[in-house]
C-alpha cells in the first residue's frame, strides 16, 4: 500500500513536471514569436522600401504565422503568458528598427544572432518533447517547422552579408546575450 502511494506520487510529479515543461515551452515561445514579430516590424519600418524589404517582409510573414499559432496554443493549453509581454513588444521593435538604422547588413546581423539562439532553443525543446513523441506530436510538429523557418532566416541573413557588419562579433554576442536573457526571464515570469 505504501509502495503504491509512493509510485502514484512519483507518477503525479512526473506528469506535473511534463505539464509544467509544456506550459513553459508555450509561454516562452509565445513571447519569443511576439518579439520576433516586433523585430521584423521595426526592420520593415526602416528598410521596407529598400532592396531587402521584400526579404524582410517574407520573414516577417512567417513570424506572424508563428505568433498566431502560439496565440492559439496559449489558449488551447490554458497557459499564462509572460508578464513581460509589453516589454518584449517594445524591445523587439527597438532592436529591429535600431539594427536597421545601422544599415541592411546590421539588420541581417541582428537576424542571424536572434535566429541562431532561437534555433538552438527550439532544438533543446524538441529534445525534451521527444521523451513522449506520441503525446507531444502537435508541439513537435509545430516546433520542427518553426525551427526550420528560423534556420532559413538565419541562413538568408548570412547570405545577405550579416558578417560584413562592423564589429559583427561584438554586435552579435550582445544580441545573443539579450535573447538568452529574455528566454530565461520569460520562463519564470
Amino acid at each position: 500500500m505504501l509502495q503504491s502511494r509512493v509510485l502514484r506520487r512519483c507518477s503525479q510529479r512526473r506528469l506535473s513536471s511534463v505539464a509544467q515543461q509544456i506550459d513553459t515551452i508555450i509561454r516562452v515561445d509565445h513571447a519569443g514569436e511576439l518579439g520576433a514579430d516586433r523585430i521584423y516590424a521595426g526592420q520593415m519600418a526602416v528598410l521596407g522600401k529598400s532592396s531587402v524589404g521584400p526579404m524582410i517582409q517574407h520573414m516577417w510573414d512567417q513570424e506572424k504565422e508563428h505568433k498566431a499559432k502560439f496565440e492559439e496554443l496559449i489558449n488551447k493549453y490554458r497557459v499564462r503568458p509572460t508578464v513581460l509581454t509589453p516589454i518584449w513588444n517594445v524591445a523587439g521593435f527597438m532592436l529591429g528598427a535600431g539594427s536597421a538604422l545601422l544599415g541592411p547588413k546590421a539588420a541581417m546581423a541582428c537576424t542571424v544572432a536572434v535566429e541562431s539562439v532561437i534555433v538552438e532553443h527550439y532544438n533543446n525543446q524538441l529534445r525534451v518533447l521527444m521523451s513522449d513523441p506520441e503525446k507531444n506530436r502537435e508541439l513537435l510538429t509545430v516546433l520542427q517547422k518553426f525551427r526550420d523557418d528560423e534556420q532559413e532566416h538565419h541562413d538568408k541573413g548570412l547570405d545577405e552579408g550579416a558578417e560584413e557588419t562592423p564589429f559583427y562579433e561584438a554586435f552579435s554576442n550582445i544580441i545573443k546575450l539579450g535573447c538568452r536573457a529574455a528566454i530565461s526571464l520569460s520562463e519564470v515570469v
